[in-house]
């Protein structure tokens, strides 16, 4: 059931559920999150089950003001609080040091703990709502099967889960990719995930250089959204550069993409691409935003439709290699990677 955000009365209705346990579609600015209360094990459980999420994967709490960082996390580096000062709310999340008799199960059982503020209007007034009938904190990973698209709309939502799950409607996400992501839990910042926020960004904010690990990081805890293979959509994903994709369409054939011409390819990039006119039934060009945050905006909206369209392989143009594009190249290029 999708209830209108707008009214007071599916504010209370959400806040009213997650304190019986139940789950909920809830909206946040950068993606719809399957929400759950993060103090009671049982709900969070239900989380895990309902994505098919492996349970030492963990998941990011919410909380409805930099107040409630104190439940969860035993410590706050100077460095995270001005962190928080000057991105909270907003789509920062920052891993802390857990408060060992809470929140286990949402961790996935680490010793840290995810947690953020999301700036969204409606999201607030669900988590004040329901920490005012005692629940502090809530787990909300995107709201999807895991390692599938994640959800911008209500309706992407109730796609993945039916009718059978509260959703409240808060509109499509202003962000639309998930947040960023930085382990607050060493001496200086690391940068776990990429977002919307560039490293420049976070590192003037917090008076110290945030850490960008080119390879994995044998040191950091298991973060949300950061496996090889993620966000992928059913169809194939392939990032090509625009030579690439133009040679690709030019060429008489096509098998060297695994493509045969007997299928419809969608084509999604930001250069202006040149299609035969005995082609043009096989390819469905659609343009790529030329702003890092617009593409952002409208990336999962855009493979999901893609989705619905029955398409079997995508091409995107390989967004450039600067620091406000990172989030959405971090998203394509997993969900370009096959699963193992």
């Amino acid at each position: 059931m999708i209830l209108n955000g707008q009214l007071p009365a599916s504010i209370a209705t959400a806040a009213q559920a997650l304190q019986r346990g139940e789950l909920l579609g809830l909206p946040t600015e950068t993606v719809y999150g399957l929400a759950a209360d993060a103090g009671n094990d049982a709900a969070v459980a239900k989380i895990f089950e309902a994505k098919g999420r492996p349970a030492n994967h963990p998941l990011i709490v919410h909380v409805a003001s930099a107040q409630g960082v104190q439940r969860f996390a035993s410590h706050v580096p100077d460095f995270a609080q001005k962190l928080m000062d000057a991105f909270w709310p907003g789509p920062l999340t920052l891993i802390l040091p857990r408060r060992p008799e809470v929140a286990a199960v949402a961790a996935g059982g680490q010793n840290s703990v995810g947690l953020r503020c999301p700036s969204h209007p409606i999201a607030h007034d669900v988590l004040q709502s329901a920490q005012d009938l005692g629940v502090f904190g809530v787990a909300a990973p995107s709201a999807n099967l895991f390692g599938r698209v994640s959800p911008t709309t209500a309706a992407h939502v109730a796609s993945e889960f039916g009718s059978e799950l509260l959703i409240i409607d808060g509109g499509a996400c202003d962000v639309g990719i998930e947040s960023t992501i930085v382990d607050c839990t060493r001496a200086a910042p690391v940068l776990l995930r990429p977002g919307v926020l560039t490293p420049q960004q976070l590192s003037e904010a917090c008076g110290v250089t945030v850490i960008t690990p080119n390879a994995p990081d044998a040191d950091a805890p298991r973060a949300s959204g950061t496996l090889a293979s993620h966000y992928a959509p059913a169809a194939k994903v392939q990032l090509m550069t625009a030579v690439e994709l133009q040679q690709a369409i030019d060429a008489q054939s096509v098998a060297q993409a695994g493509l045969t011409l007997t299928c419809t390819t969608a084509v999604w990039s930001r250069c202006a691409l040149h299609v035969p006119s005995d082609k043009r039934a096989h390819f469905n060009l659609q343009p790529m935003p030329l702003d890092a945050h617009d593409c952002a905006h409208q990336l999962f909206a855009q493979l999901r439709d893609f989705d619905a369209q029955g398409i079997a392989h995508i091409w995107v143009e390989t967004p450039p290699q600067t620091p406000e594009w990172d989030g959405v190249r971090d998203r394509l290029t997993r969900a370009a990677t096959p699963t193992c």
